[in-house]
């Protein structure tokens, strides 16, 4: 079990909507270091702008270990995804990918996808947009099997996508797909609306399921609103899950703040669960 920070690589901008800790790479690991953290998850949106050996040289330093790399600024700031209408875009969409699968396997990480996938729309039937994105999902997959990467899949509200909104929508792409490195991811902020009930749905699909990402249920760090954290943790280690468990927040009231008060609140949980 590690947690885990998302840490934003200098090549994204920084805006008040990334869910991530932001700024100089050295500063963010050293403080995510001094407060307890395990690791982090690096949200990237261009790694060949980046020196990959400063990236892993600073990770040791700061005895700091990369989960995942996810791609969500990919469409969040360039607006690309593997179901657009547009050929072109779709091609990007996956060549941008690819880089961040290299970058990935750079560092013995994964990587995530979310809002690339795209969504349904008026141009494309809905059979048409579900074809794109396996053709997609398999051509990545195949690309990361052999880098040694695994795709976790991330189911996202329909706040944010009308595509794949469910883990069972999820599990249906993950069987139509057909690659052992690509599985499910769970949010449990997506979770907590999408799924009637998060406790049930942990359950029944944490065979697919390499990653975990925390937020409560107001997006804003572990602690600050309402979902039970001790009772969603207990119920991935009674799942057998030991994996990475990684925030995904807004940086409120800022993201010296949030991270503070996410270990503080998330630490003893998983120290008392996992018995560490």
């Amino acid at each position: 079990m590690k947690l885990c920070y998302q840490v934003a690589t200098p090549d994204v901008k920084i805006d008040e909507s990334v869910t991530a800790y932001q700024g100089p790479l050295e500063k963010s690991f050293k403080d995510l270091s001094e407060l307890g953290y395990d690791g982090v998850e690096l949200m990237t949106l261009n790694p060949k702008e980046l020196d990959w050996e400063e990236v892993k040289s600073l990770l040791e330093k700061y005895h700091l270990q990369a989960a995942l790399v996810c791609t969500g600024e990919i469409f969040g700031q360039l607006k690309l995804s593997y179901t657009d209408p547009d050929e072109e875009i779709r091609k990007e969409a996956i060549r941008r990918t690819k880089e961040i699968i290299d970058f990935a396997g750079f560092l013995e990480a994964d990587i995530n996808i979310g809002r690339i996938r795209g969504q349904y729309n008026r141009v494309l039937s809905r059979k048409e947009t579900w074809d794109l994105a396996v053709a997609a999902f398999k051509e990545i997959s195949i690309y990361a099997e052999e880098r040694k990467v695994r795709i976790a899949l991330e189911t996202v509200t329909i706040m944010q996508t009308n595509f794949i909104n469910t883990l069972e929508e999820g599990l249906q792409m993950v069987k139509d797909v057909d690659e052992d490195n690509f599985r499910l991811m769970m949010d449990i902020f997506h979770l907590n609306l999408e799924e009637k009930d998060i406790y049930d749905a942990i359950r029944k699909y944490q065979d697919y399921n390499i990653h975990v990402h925390l937020a409560d249920n107001n997006r804003r760090y572990p602690g600050h609103c309402g979902l039970d954290f001790e009772k969603i943790i207990k119920t991935f280690k009674e799942c057998g899950y030991d994996g990475t468990y990684s925030t995904e927040i807004f940086q409120i009231p800022d993201q010296e703040v949030a991270a503070r008060e996410s270990i503080r609140h998330l630490r003893p949980i998983l120290n008392a669960v996992y018995q560490k």
